[in-house]
């Protein structure tokens, strides 16, 4: 029962990181803009998803 929270938590987290990430697609499609990843977009993105992903893998696993 003490996860549950934990969870709710997680899944509240994601839905928001998720309407963030649509908020900015849809209005730079509003302005035109053409959506592309660059080298500097990967030097930001990659060090903050590595952290992410192998917190998460080793909570998994050690859960």
């Amino acid at each position: 029962m003490e996860d549950s929270v934990f969870v709710i938590f997680l899944v509240f987290g994601c839905i928001w990181i998720l309407m963030g990430v649509v908020g900015w697609i849809a209005f730079l499609k509003s302005e035109g803009e053409e959506i592309k990843f660059g080298k500097w977009g990967l030097i930001v993105a990659i060090p903050i998803l590595i952290p992410l992903i192998v917190a998460l893998g080793i909570s998994i696993v050690y859960h």
